[in-house]
């Protein structure tokens, strides 16, 4: 496969016609990013999905992008609504996997003395791990309601704010959810969950904010330098997984359906105009929903800790957004506005200033973008842009992106010894298990900084704050 280097943090990856791909590869990267691409895995299902039927503009790789299933995560590709598809394999099992930021009104020395003990008190306030269960007992008929309400079924059962309502990506309620799609193995798998972190790359963290670097956006996004920050990433638990698992099955059988072929069948889809992409949507939007109730009320109960630490302290909402979504969202397409369906997987939506869907408070300097950093790294606050919304349907990158398998992860280094390491650098951890502390190490990832100093220079995203750990909760 061809690359070629366009400027200095684009590559494209030309048309290989004799694997029928409709339009080029375009992957953001510098030197160190091209370097740790894997060849045989993430740059061939960057060529694959750029195969796919009724595929616009280019196959997109961010920065982060690694092996995937189906797609590369990192990938974005945005499909014409006559003559294009919908893939589960472009948004991923862990639907709506996604993150939220909270600031509050607290500065770092106020929390240095009480660090273990906060970070214990959440510890033992958000359940976490493979399978844990949540303090919420909801029925059926309940979680009916959350798939269609997502979040504002929280607020509205005391488990979040209203205010938070507007800082969340589609108001919190994806609006054409439909519970009737989502089987009964995948309602019996989410209702013990609601309300939980999981496992893996889910993680709670608080945060300082260490650096500014954009001091008008910072002000208009309510940072300072010295403030406390929460950060919350999860997705949809085990009833996201079994959405994906049950239309993988519908759109097998689509293809052959349809006539529809692709070069690896782990990118099964349906046409858009389909019936069966109308159901696989209106399930993808309640698993969605879903996730934005579970970091809702994950969100309402750190709120609950902070305030037995600090009584006077209050905790707002920055943004929640997911980075596992297909959404039906306008677009400039050879010069006229188009609905399309964008597909992010392992990537964010990044709206730039102006954009309609804004709320009021960002609607003048853009949308924020939380990009985590790995378990004892910095992440990022970002801010969308105009060239991002018209060169690469407003996406972004999603975080530092794997480099190590959890499995090669786990070989390289002692538990202790991680452990150890973070703390010296004053990092209090926390996890359900010691596996998951060695999955995660930060050599298992990209330098989270030359990521996101890619998307800035590329000019799709740019930087607002950095965000130091404290201390990390893990499942």
């Amino acid at each position: 496969m061809a690359l070629k280097q366009i400027d200095p943090v684009r590559w494209v990856l030309e048309r290989d016609f004799k694997i029928g791909m409709k339009v080029t590869g375009l992957i953001y990267g510098d030197s160190y990013i091209i370097q740790n691409l894997e060849k045989e895995g993430a740059l061939t299902q960057i060529a694959n999905v750029a195969c796919l039927p009724g595929i616009l503009k280019h196959s997109f790789a961010m920065p982060d992008v690694h092996w995937g299933y189906g797609f590369p995560i990192g990938g974005v590709a945005a499909f014409s609504l006559n003559e294009g598809i919908i893939s589960p394999g472009g948004v991923g099992y862990d639907i709506s996997c996604g993150v939220r930021v909270m600031l509050t009104f607290i500065e770092e020395k106020e929390v240095a003395s009480c660090i273990d003990e906060l970070t214990a008190a959440l510890f033992s306030r958000v359940p976490s791990g493979v399978g844990s269960k949540g303090a919420l007992k909801i029925s059926e008929t309940e979680l009916l309601s959350v798939l269609a309400k997502g979040a504002l079924w929280a607020v509205k059962k005391g488990y979040g704010r209203s205010e938070d309502l507007e800082c969340i990506e589609e108001r919190g309620t994806l609006p054409h959810a439909n519970p009737d799609a989502v089987s009964k193995k995948a309602i019996e798998r989410g209702k013990p969950q609601l309300g939980t972190l999981g496992s893996g790359n889910h993680f709670l963290e608080i945060q300082v904010i260490d650096e500014i670097y954009d001091e008008n956006v910072a002000r208009q996004f309510g940072l300072n330098p010295g403030q406390v920050t929460v950060m919350i990433h999860c997705g949809s638990r085990g009833l996201g997984h079994q959405v994906c698992d049950d239309y993988i099955k519908v759109m097998l059988r689509a293809m052959n359906k349809y006539g529809i072929s692709v070069p690896d069948r782990q990118l099964c889809c349906a046409p858009l105009k389909s019936e069966e992409a109308k159901q696989y949507l209106g399930a993808m939007q309640a698993a969605a929903n879903y996730a934005l109730a579970n970091r809702e009320i994950i969100g309402q109960l750190v709120r609950e800790v902070f305030g037995d630490f600090f009584p006077k302290s209050d905790l707002k909402l920055l943004y929640d957004v997911s980075h596992n979504m297909a959404h039906i969202e306008k677009h400039g397409v050879e010069g006229k506005q188009v609905d399309v369906c964008v597909h992010r997987k392992g990537a964010t939506r990044a709206f730039p200033p102006g954009h309609p869907s804004l709320p009021e408070r960002y609607i003048q300097v853009g949308q924020p973008v939380i990009i985590p950093g790995s378990m004892g790294t910095e992440s990022y606050i970002l801010v969308g842009t105009k060239r991002g919304m018209e060169e690469c349907f407003a996406s972004t990158c999603h975080g530092a992106g794997r480099v190590l398998s959890r499995k090669a992860a786990m070989k390289s280094e002692k538990a202790d010894t991680i452990l150890k390491r973070l703390e010296d650098r004053g990092i209090k951890v926390m996890a359900e298990t010691i596996g998951t502390v060695r999955e995660e190490i930060p050599e298992a990832y990209k330098d989270v900084s030359r990521v996101v100093d890619v998307v800035e220079k590329a000019g799709i995203s740019r930087k607002v704050a950095r965000l130091r750990p404290l201390a990390v909760i893990k499942g």
